[in-house]
Formats: C-alpha cells, structure tokens, sequence
C-alpha cells in the first residue's frame, strides 16, 4: 500500500443502478470509511465547508467516526457544491489508489438517496427547471427583472420566505429574446480567409447563455465566425447539473440520451460540439459517461464535446487565430472556474486572454464561493460569501479594469463581492466571460 498516489486521478462508473447504491445501511458504511480517511488526511481542509464540519463532527467524538450519529452527516453533504477540486487537486486516495475516495460522488449518492426516499423539496426542485423558468420569465422579462432586483423591498423578502432564495444575492436577469433566437436572425458572416476556415461547429447554446446571458453565445458566434468557423447553434435541454446537484440522477440520465441522439447527426458529419459554459462542458465530457457508462452516444459524445475557451486555443495551436487583435483597455483579472478546471484541460480561459496583444493577465484560482443554486439559498449564502472573501480581495488587488471568469454566475458572485470592499474595491459593474473579452478585442 502507497502513502498517496502519483497517477492520474481516474473515476469509476457510477453504479446508481445497482439497489444497493440506495441501500441505507451500505450508504452509511461508506460514508464512514471514506470520513475516516479523510479526517485522518485533511488535506481538503480548506476547500469548502464539507471538511471543516466534518473534522468538527469526528473531533467532538472519543470514537471519531464511530461515534457520530448518521443523521449529522446531512450537514457535511449540504455544504458540497460538487466542484471536484477535492478530487482533483488534493486528495491523495482518489482511484487508482486502493482506498478509492471520492468524496463528490458519495456525497451525490447521499443525495440520490434523499431524493428517493424523502423527494426534492418544492421551491427547490422549481429552482432547478431552468428551461422552463427561462421561457417563462423571459415572456414576461421587464417584470421578472424587476421582482428578482436586489434591493426590490417588496418582492425579495417575500422570495426569500417562501423559496428560500436569500434577499441579498444578485440574481441573473433574464432576456425576453433568447440566444437561440438571436442566433436565427442574426448570424455573422463566415471569414474564409481565416487560417482555420473550413471548421465546422455545433454551438451548444447551454441554458444559461440561451435565457440568462445571450451575449456570451454571440461573442462567441463572432469570434468563431472572424476564425473562419462554419457554426450552428443548438439547445435541445439543460445539461442536468442542476438536476445532479438535488441528487436526481434518473432525470440526468434522461437528458444525456435525449442529447446525444439530437447531436449524433453533427458527430456523424465530423463536427464539433463546443459548450458555452464550463459545467455544461463537464456533464457531458464526464459525468454523462459515468452515468451511462455502456450508452455508445454518450460516449462518442463525450469524445466530441469541446469548452468554448478549449476549441478558441485548439485553434490557436493549430491553424493559427485570424488577424484583428487589438489591445484591451487596462488590466484583467481572470477567476479560473473550477468546472473549468475539473475538465482537466489547463488554463484555456487565461491562454485565450493572453492572446489579446499586450494584455496583462491575472489568474485566481481559488474558490468563488457560488455553487450553482447552492450559493443563492439563504442557509447558504453567507458561508458563499466568507468562501469568496480572499478570492475578491486577491482579484481587487491586481486592481483590474475587466473581471472574467467562464463561470457567469461565480463571476456575478465574485462581483457582488467586490462591492462589500467599498471604496478600496476596483470599480468594475460586471464580470465578462474570456470569449466576451476577446470578441472585444477583435471590435465586435
């Protein structure tokens, strides 16, 4: 047996399938053999919340993990985000060590058994449907805008109170014209004297950039098509991360084969799939597959799918990016997204902002607190905010003119964040996605 491992962190299928994935008694022993590890380890000390409550769960008990009662592990679950940077970046156990921790999966699986035993609570299960929130509160935009503002006294007590949703916290706005829609009407012409002209790509639209954020998916339609790249935007459904953080594996499952076989025509053409969003990137890349481990789709699918930053520097290093580059006006400070880096991919949003001549880069990688959904409810928001303290204050201080991250709402997060510094804090109204920036640069 090794004291930690030197290989590459490798994953194994999970078995959501088997009854024994819901077994209470089976789940139990399991979350107390891999706690053991990790209270013997804390190396992941300082990632999120998770550990600092489970270390003071074990810590209070003459028989550590023996001694603590199953029913208080729901506390160490609640604080995980699945970010995987603990499986990524610091524990030493993960497969192909004999130990096999993934601390991640069995906290999904802890969810995956609340979820079949107790069900999703309503306000929050609502909060995960985001197609249908997008649509209809884009048919009504001006209004929703105006009851998610933060500071609107009238409405956001009473979303709090009733979903949940914390009064404090900057929510996306929506768009009464969708990316999708913006795309059909709107579609840039293709440079065909581009180095890499001749590219084909299917634009994954993702819900966020399709309801939330449309100006992400069109920097990038700009940037591709100034590259030379022949692009057709898509969004059949949400990728399911929402759905896989309230532990409904079933629904994600669902997703993926309804995906793969509405992108299976652009993989037979050859065509590749790039994502908008990181986590949107790493579903499909990494946890479709381990949920559908034997669908052929799924897996031809996952071996098609490119990070929008990915495909730009895949360009880069190959064929060489079109001409057009122009500096950007000051500094910029990049939080590097940990969808981002669970993909495994490098720092593709930091190479591609390096492209833009002269500019000068800082990359944060640190946590921004936000978690998807997790960050926004009022049981969580304040623990949100202490996470991102340091990751703000280390992005104020490169005192940058633009803030990136290719997460949009830890960027939004990270934003709302700087504001709390008051007058010390840069003054920058809002966060950009890299793509956004470099579109810039090109004077689109």
């Amino acid at each position: 047996m090794r004291e930690g491992s030197l290989d590459a962190p490798t994953r194994h299928p999970i078995d959501w399938q088997n009854p024994d994935f819901l077994d209470a008694d089976k789940l139990d022993a399991e979350m107390r053999r891999q706690f053991d590890i990790c209270h013997g380890c804390r190396r992941c000390f300082n990632l999120c919340d998770s550990f600092p409550r489970l270390f003071d769960l074990v810590d209070e008990q003459e028989d550590e993990v023996g001694g603590v009662d199953s029913a208080a592990f729901k506390s160490v679950v609640d604080a995980c985000t699945l970010c995987d940077m603990c499986f990524l970046t610091k524990c030493p156990y993960v497969p192909p060590h004999e130990f096999n921790i993934d601390f991640p999966h069995l906290m999904l699986r802890y969810r995956a058994y609340e979820k079949a035993n107790n069900g999703i609570p309503f306000f929050d299960k609502q909060l995960t449907e985001t197609d249908r929130n997008g649509a209809m509160a884009g048919s009504i935009a001006g209004l929703a805008n105006w009851g998610s503002k933060r500071g609107n006294v009238l409405t956001r007590p009473v979303l709090e109170a009733v979903a949940g949703v914390h009064k404090d916290v900057d929510l996306p706005k929506f768009h009464r014209k969708t990316f999708v829609a913006r795309a059909k009407t709107n579609a840039p012409a293709v440079n065909t004297h581009a180095p890499a002209h001749g590219r084909k790509a299917a634009l994954f639209a993702t819900c966020f950039a399709n309801y939330n954020n449309p100006d992400i998916g069109t920097a990038a339609l700009n940037v591709l098509a100034h590259n030379g790249v022949e692009t057709e935007v898509v969004y059949p459904d949400c990728c399911g991360m929402p759905q896989l953080e309230q532990g409904d594996i079933p629904r994600v499952a669902e997703k993926a084969k309804a995906t793969a076989q509405t992108l299976k025509p652009y993989m037979d053409d050859g065509i590749d799939i790039v994502a908008l969003v990181p986590s949107c990137a790493l579903m499909m890349k990494f946890e479709w597959p381990l949920i559908l481990p034997d669908d052929e789709d799924v897996e031809r699918l996952a071996k098609s799918v490119f990070d929008i930053s990915e495909y730009v520097m895949g360009i880069s290093d190959n064929e060489g990016l079109a001409d057009g580059l122009n500096p950007v006006n000051g500094p910029i400070a990049l939080h590097l997204a940990c969808h981002a880096r669970a993909q495994n991919m490098g720092p593709k949003g930091a190479e591609m902002l390096r492209a833009i001549p002269d500019a000068k880069v800082t990359v944060i990688e640190r946590c921004s607190g936000h978690g998807g959904s997790w960050g926004i409810k009022k049981e969580n928001f304040h623990v949100a905010t202490k996470f991102a303290r340091q990751t703000v204050r280390k992005l104020a201080d490169a005192k940058p003119a633009h803030v990136c991250s290719e997460c949009p709402l830890a960027g939004k997060h990270i934003i709302q964040g700087m504001e709390n510094l008051g007058d010390d804090a840069p003054k920058v109204d809002q966060s950009a996605h890299p793509i956004q920036l470099l579109a810039k640069a090109y004077g689109f």
